[in-house]
C-alpha cells in the first residue's frame, strides 16, 4: 500500500514532525524512489553536475568523534596545501572543464581570514567565471562576511543532526548545537548559497533523530544538501560501530528530492565508497551533483574522513569521462556548467500534479 504521507509531501511540500516520523517507519523505499526520480526528470532534468573538490588541510582543532581528522587522531600524518599548489589543481581542474571549485578543510587556525580571502581573490581574478564554494566548518559571521565580500558565493556547513542531545555526544567537549545552527543561518543571511546536511546511521541515531533533521531542512531551506552513510574511521572513537545503512539514506536523499524539487544534492563519496554504482543510484534516487577531489595524490590519502575512502587515481578527465560513461548508462549526461542553486529553489512549491 503506497504511502498517503509520500503523496502529501509531493502535492504540499512539506509534513509535520509526526508525519515525517511515520514516512520514516513506513520506508517506502519503491514509492519515495519514483517520486523522487520523476521530481528531478521534471525540475532539473538529466545534467548532473561536476564539482572540483581541493581538499585544502587536514588540519582541526575539533574533537569530533566520528571523524578521521578530528584533532584526537594522533596517527594522521597532517598537511597544508600552499597557494600555488591549490592555484595549480585549480587550474588543472578549469582545463578539464569544471567551474565549481569547493575549498575545504578542518578548522585549523592556520587558514586565517586574511589567507583564505587572498586565495579567493586570487582564484576570481584567474577563473572570473568560476564558482567559488567553501567548506571550513564554524567561523565568526565577521569571518564568513569578509569571505563573501572576497568573492566566495556557496558556504557547505553539515547540521550533522538536529537533535541537541546527540548532537552534544557526537562533538563533545568544544562544539555546540546551538552555535552550529547560528552559524547556517549567517550564512544564509549573509547571501551565502548555503548547504547543510546530516549522516544517517551514527551510533545512537533513531528515526525520531532523522525525522527531527527533516523537519529541521523543511524549515531551514537550504539551497545545496549533503546527506551520506556514517562509515567509521579506525583512529575515532566510534572505530567499532557498524557503517550506517545505505538503503535508509538513498531513502533519506528521495525525500529531499521530493521536499525540495531543484535543490543540489550530490551523490556523496560516502555513498559512492559502500556501493560500486553509487553514483547512478545515488542519481535514481534524486541527486544531481558529484564532487570528486582535485587534491594531490599524495595529500589526498591523507584527508580520510572514514575508512575505504574512495580515491579515484586517474586523472581528472579520465575520472569525468568513467562518471560520464556511468551516467550515461541510465540517460544522464554529466554537465561541468556552474550550476547555481536556482534563486527560487528553496522555496519551490511547483509540484507534480
Amino acid at each position: 500500500m503506497a504511502s498517503k504521507n509520500l503523496s502529501l509531501l509531493a502535492s504540499q511540500g512539506w509534513l509535520s514532525l509526526p508525519q515525517w516520523r511515520e514516512v520514516l517507519e513506513e520506508q517506502d523505499h519503491k514509492q519515495a524512489q519514483e517520486l523522487a526520480y520523476q521530481t528531478l526528470r521534471t525540475h532539473v532534468g538529466t545534467g548532473i553536475f561536476y564539482r572540483g573538490i581541493v581538499e585544502c588541510t587536514n588540519h582541526c582543532i575539533q574533537g569530533c568523534r566520528y571523524c578521521g581528522i578530528s584533532a584526537n587522531n594522533t596517527e594522521l600524518s597532517r598537511y597544508r596545501l600552499d597557494l600555488d599548489t591549490i592555484l595549480a589543481v585549480c587550474q588543472e581542474g578549469y582545463q578539464a572543464g569544471i567551474r565549481t571549485f569547493v575549498l575545504q578543510g578542518g578548522e585549523d587556525p592556520a587558514i586565517t581570514d586574511a589567507w583564505l580571502t587572498n586565495l579567493i581573490k586570487e582564484l576570481r581574478t584567474r577563473f572570473p567565471n568560476n564558482a567559488i564554494t567553501l567548506s571550513f566548518g564554524e567561523r565568526s559571521r565577521a569571518s564568513y562576511q569578509a569571505l563573501f565580500d572576497a568573492g566566495a558565493s556557496r558556504y557547505l556547513l553539515r547540521h550533522e543532526t538536529a537533535s541537541p542531545l546527540l548532537y552534544e555526544h557526537l562533538h563533545r567537549p568544544r562544539q555546540r548545537f546551538w552555535h552550529r545552527i547560528s552559524c547556517l543561518y549567517a550564512l544564509k543571511d549573509i547571501g551565502f548559497q548555503t548547504g547543510c546536511g546530516m549522516m544517517i546511521g551514527v551510533p545512537g541515531q533513531t528515526l525520531d533523530d532523522i525525522a527531527q533533521d527533516m523537519a529541521f531542512i523543511q524549515d531551514f531551506k537550504p539551497h545545496m544538501l549533503g546527506i551520506g552513510p556514517f562509515i567509521p574511521n579506525t583512529h575515532t572513537d566510534l572505530k567499532d560501530a557498524p557503517a550506517g545503512d545505505f538503503t535508509l539514506t538513498l531513502f533519506v536523499m528521495s525525500l529531499c528530492r521530493i521536499l525540495f524539487p531543484r535543490i543540489l544534492m550530490p551523490a556523496t563519496t560516502a555513498l559512492r565508497t559502500l556501493l560500486p554504482n553509487g553514483l547512478s543510484q545515488g542519481v535514481l534516487h534524486g541527486c544531481n551533483v558529484v564532487m570528486p577531489s582535485l587534491t594531490p595524490k599524495k595529500e589526498k590519502a591523507k584527508y580520510l574522513l572514514y575508512d575505504k575512502k574512495i580515491q579515484p587515481q586517474e586523472s581528472i578527465s579520465q575520472t569525468m569521462a568513467d562518471f560520464a560513461s556511468e551516467l550515461a548508462s541510465i540517460g544522464h549526461t554529466l554537465t561541468v556548467a556552474r550550476g547555481d542553486a536556482p534563486e527560487n529553489a528553496p522555496d519551490d512549491t511547483t509540484r507534480q500534479p
